[in-house]
This record gives structure tokens, C-alpha cells and sequence, in this order.
């Protein structure tokens, strides 16, 4: 799954998957924002895969950091519920739920709202409608191209391209140390949660383990 992912990368095909790991992004911006006592004005992703999140109070520290790492561990999250539980179907309806609200309270622009929208009616639909193995599919791929998704964005954004203003760079500005150190680290933390988040989902208990199954044989 990781190999046609990444082969599929640079293609149109998969542009609506970058732009919801997109909002991923800056849902975990607004997310931390609202944890720390502040609000989210505005939340927005664009056709050419960029977006930002507009917030009010809360911890800047946390709320700076929180857009890689956050997404980092909504798509281990899903990832680890596909592959070791059979409530495809609630974090399903869970996660098109949350993005319908998120559109509703915080989408502005009518990109923005228009993807909200269609997204988070269409997993609301796959988990009406569509069955257990489709739901668990999905959420997979949503899973695991956040969760790979991450350290190449680290990289490029913070490191490969450091004079660009990312939230590295931001942190960087307000608090001291340089866009390459702060990227540096979530490049290391997210590349340890990866193999950590891997370990545990792909473990005896997933529902992908041959090994529970018995011995492959030929027929």
C-alpha cells in the first residue's frame, strides 16, 4: 500500500488524499488551539495543496508544533483502529461527523467548505452504506498516507527549504533556535512514532497477521 501511495504521489489521482492530509494539518493547529484555551477562527485548504489555520489564544508552543505531530497521530490512530479493531464503521462516521462540523464552524472560503462538505459527506455515506472491508480500506489509506506523509513534509518544508515560513520556521522566530533544529526534532520524533505506531498495529493481534491464521499452503 505504501509502494502505490508513493507511486501515485505526483499524480492527480491522488490530489484529494494530499489535500485531506492537508486538513489533517490544520485541524491538529486548531485542535491543539482549542486544548490549550484558545479558539479557531478560520480553518482552510486549497486546491494546490496548501492551507492555514487562523487561531485566537492558547498556547503558541503547543499550537506551532501540533500541525505535523497532530497529523502524525491521526493517522497512526486511524491506522492502528483498521488494523486491529472492527469499528471501521464509527471512527468512520466519527471522522466524516467532526469534518462536517469542522465545516460548518471554521471553513470560510468556498473551496474550503466545499471539500469539507463533500468529505465529510462521503464518509459519512462509506459508513451508512458501504461494507466493514471497504471502511477498514479506507481508513488505511487515509492512516497511513498521513502518518508517511508527515517526515517528507518535515523534511521538505523545515530542512530541504528552510527559508520558507512553515511552523518551524515560526517557532523558530518566537522561540528561539533555528527552522532546522525544530525540524530536525519532529523529523526524529515522527520517524520513532512511525515504527512504534507500525510495531503495535501490524503486531499478533492485527487483522492482517497470516501468522494467526496457520501455515500458507499450496492448493
Amino acid at each position: 500500500m505504501t509502494a502505490v501511495i508513493f507511486a501515485l504521489w505526483q499524480t492527480p489521482v491522488v490530489i484529494p488524499l494530499k489535500i485531506l492530509v492537508v486538513y489533517l494539518h490544520e485541524l491538529s493547529h486548531g485542535a491543539a488551539a482549542i486544548m490549550t484555551g484558545g479558539d479557531i477562527e478560520q480553518l482552510n485548504v486549497s486546491p494546490h495543496q496548501g492551507g492555514f489555520a487562523l487561531t485566537r489564544g492558547g498556547s503558541r508552543f503547543v499550537i506551532l508544533s501540533a500541525g505535523y505531530v497532530g497529523s502524525l497521530v491521526i493517522g497512526m490512530v486511524l491506522l492502528v483502529l483498521a488494523l486491529r479493531s472492527t469499528a471501521d464503521r464509527i471512527v468512520m462516521a466519527v471522522l466524516g461527523t467532526v469534518t462536517l462540523l469542522a465545516t460548518v464552524l471554521y471553513m470560510r472560503d468556498a473551496f474550503t467548505i466545499a471539500f469539507g462538505a463533500v468529505t465529510g459527506a462521503a464518509m459519512l455515506a462509506c459508513a451508512k452504506w458501504l461494507s466493514l472491508a471497504v471502511n477498514d480500506m479506507v481508513l488505511r489509506v487515509i492512516g497511513l498516507s498521513s502518518m508517511i506523509y508527515v517526515p517528507y513534509d518535515i523534511f521538505d518544508d523545515t530542512i530541504r527549504r528552510s527559508t520558507l515560513r512553515s511552523d518551524a520556521f515560526m517557532l523558530a522566530e518566537e522561540f528561539g533556535g533555528t527552522t532546522i533544529m525544530w525540524g530536525a526534532t519532529w523529523l526524529v520524533i515522527s520517524l520513532l512514532v512511525i515504527v512504534v505506531a507500525l510495531r503495535f498495529a501490524l503486531g499478533q493481534h492485527s487483522n492482517i497477521d497470516f501468522r494467526a491464521k496457520g501455515p500458507l499452503t499450496r492448493g
